[in-house]
């Protein structure tokens, strides 16, 4: 055996996750239900500007939009999967209630910054979701947490992007 193999200390186990309570657990729930609809939103509104934005400079935001769509369900369809693994209830469109201001259609079709904004502001606000719902896992639920922690990964990647359209397009006028 090397030498180096011989000082190694064996790694100590991972802390296993304390029984949540029930009022955590629905605290969790009530997180990830927030999340879903957040996602559901995101998907409505990015169809709707990948469809309605007009002109040459909002061929590239479109295709974005476009591709994000599927994207975005599939994040609602992993936040609904692990709502009812916890025992909870994914609800139908009547307990809907719509949020995201600055992600709607802008009026002039060629507002494609307003677009870009929108969708900066939108994954901010997934973002520090995300961020709180990780935080309400720690130590009780590591599964939810890790489906966050990957689901706020691609969050930030598509804000990044979008930051960098924003700067192109103050760029360029």
């Amino acid at each position: 055996m090397a030498r180096s193999e011989e000082t190694k200390k064996p790694s100590a186990p991972a802390p296993a996750a304390r029984a949540a309570s029930a009022s955590t657990k629905k605290a969790i729930i009530d997180a990830l239900n927030k999340a879903y609809w957040m996602e559901v939103e995101t998907t409505i509104n990015y169809i709707a500007n990948s469809i309605n934005l007009d002109g040459v400079r909002a061929e590239e935001i479109k295709k974005s939009l476009a591709t994000d769509i599927t994207v975005e369900i599939g994040h609602a369809q992993t936040l609904g999967r692990r709502i009812h693994e916890l025992g909870g209830r994914v609800q139908g469109s009547m307990a809907f209630a719509a949020a995201q201001k600055t992600l709607q259609p802008p009026r002039a079709a060629t507002d494609v910054k307003a677009v870009i904004r929108g969708v900066i502001e939108a994954e901010n606000a997934a973002i520090r979701q995300y961020n709180e719902t990780i935080r309400l896992c720690e130590g009780v639920d590591y599964v939810t947490q890790d489906i966050c922690v990957r689901l706020l990964g691609e969050e930030e990647s598509h804000c990044r992007e979008f930051l960098g359209f924003l700067r192109e397009y103050e760029r360029k006028g």
